[in-house]
């Protein structure tokens, strides 16, 4: 259910999209939360960077959303630059964040089996 909320009606089954709308009929706290994560999903998704954006949604999770949404949204006060400058730069770090994984993997497939210098040789000659 929580990718069919972020994710918009076109891309979620039809049936899922009733089922969802029927629930958020039912619980306006539900309704209010899906609303609030769709909003959020989008600003990331399109890559959204207008200034207050992020404060707009922030205040209004603020004012009238959920704890668990409350709690998100002071962590993310918190994290403000980080997630603006996210939201803002073309970089990313998809490339290191693919070595780290597959450098843990090779690690936990050798664990018990080797030392570090077979460990070592397998890292930088594998692909």
């Amino acid at each position: 259910m929580t990718a069919n909320a972020t994710a918009s009606h076109a891309r979620t089954g039809e049936e899922t999209a009733i089922a969802l709308d029927e629930l958020c009929e039912r619980n306006s706290a539900l309704a209010s939360t899906v609303e609030y994560a769709r909003r959020l999903a989008l600003m990331i998704r399109d890559r959204r960077s207008e200034h207050l954006a992020l404060d707009v949604w922030m205040a209004d999770v603020r004012l009238d959303g959920q704890r668990e949404l409350r709690t998100l949204a002071n962590g993310m006060r918190r994290d403000r630059a980080a997630i603006q400058a996210a939201l803002t730069t073309t970089y990313t770090s998809g490339a290191v964040e693919g070595n780290v994984t597959r450098i843990k993997l090779l690690k936990r497939q050798m664990y018990g089996r080797a030392n570090f210098d077979l460990l070592r040789l397998r890292i930088l000659l594998s692909p």
